[in-house]
């Protein structure tokens, strides 16, 4: 049976003791603990998800500062699915630091880095470093015993489940997999999602849950139509959750489902987690009565 988490970047306002009770009381399993420096300059601002975000994990405080993520969701019987940093593709130190936080912390993932795409480089050469990075990537995570994931995502090399499979490639998906998410599809690598989870196969290693949907904007100078993709509540998006679903469940998927909820629906983090639980934890009751 598939589980729910919560991939901290979407709780900006909450500390890690009250994301975790949060968390607990919404009937989550787990938490993806967000890992990188938040600014000094930004500490004073608003919560926000990239700027002041309050439930993230300072790498610079070491592992006292992860200990204390770690007891957090542990006291609230929360698994600790994943410690999640934004790595650059090529930076193995960063990545080892990463992984020696992810152990402490008895998380069974991270992140690994992935190359954007700018146009401005050949994506031959881009996935030529991309798949030797991942390939010394995942001697560290089998040393560390913690797997690395690729997250589909637009902007990147691995923008689509077709791309994110030819980048991981012949690689052990015991230690690398990917990161399923539809609603960074729907901005860019959008392909149907039966197929999407039948190509990722068994490097299908967790799911992001969030939608998006397209609007247009403006016309411009010469009478063409703008058109922007924006951020929007679960249901409210052109990800169809409920075939999302019925597809990985067809496949035998049983990981986690982590929301990643940017849409701004919901003025507080308790009530975002709320109905994530009731709406995708609904939708799997239904979808699979019989687990």
């Amino acid at each position: 049976m598939m589980k729910l988490s919560v991939f901290t970047v979407a709780t900006p306002e909450l500390g890690p003791e009250e994301l975790a009770a949060a968390a607990k009381e919404a009937g989550l399993h787990g938490v993806e603990w967000r890992y990188t420096e938040v600014p000094e300059e930004v500490r004073e601002q608003a919560p926000s998800f990239w700027g002041n975000n309050r439930c993230t994990i300072s790498p610079s405080k070491g592992l006292a500062e992860v200990d204390r993520f770690k007891q957090a969701a542990l006291s609230h019987g929360l698994e600790v699915v994943s410690v999640t940093p934004y790595l650059r593709a090529g930076d193995l130190q960063a990545t080892e630091r990463v992984l020696e936080a992810a152990r402490h912390a008895g998380a069974s993932m991270i992140r690994l880095g992935v190359a954007g795409y700018d146009r401005s480089r050949p994506l031959d050469e881009l996935l030529e470093e991309g798949r030797a990075y991942l390939q010394e990537a995942q001697q560290l995570c089998r040393k560390y015993g913690v797997k690395g994931v690729v997250e589909i995502h637009h902007g990147t090399i691995a923008a689509s489940a077709s791309g994110a499979r030819r980048l991981v490639e012949g690689l052990d998906p015991q230690w690398v997999g990917v990161l399923l998410d539809p609603g960074n599809m729907i901005h860019e690598g959008v392909e149907d999602y039966r197929m999407a989870v039948e190509l990722l196969g068994p490097y299908l290693a967790h799911v992001h849950v969030k939608n998006a949907g397209w609007r247009r904007i403006e016309t411009n100078e010469a009478g063409e139509a703008v058109w922007k993709c924006e951020w929007v509540g679960l249901k409210e998006g052109a990800v169809p959750w409920r075939q999302v679903l019925s597809d990985l469940l067809a496949a035998g998927y049983d990981g986690y489902l982590g929301v990643e909820d940017f849409s701004g629906q919901f003025a507080e983090s308790p009530a975002m987690l709320r109905h994530f639980s009731e709406y995708i934890g609904g939708l799997l009751r239904e979808l699979s009565p019989n687990v």
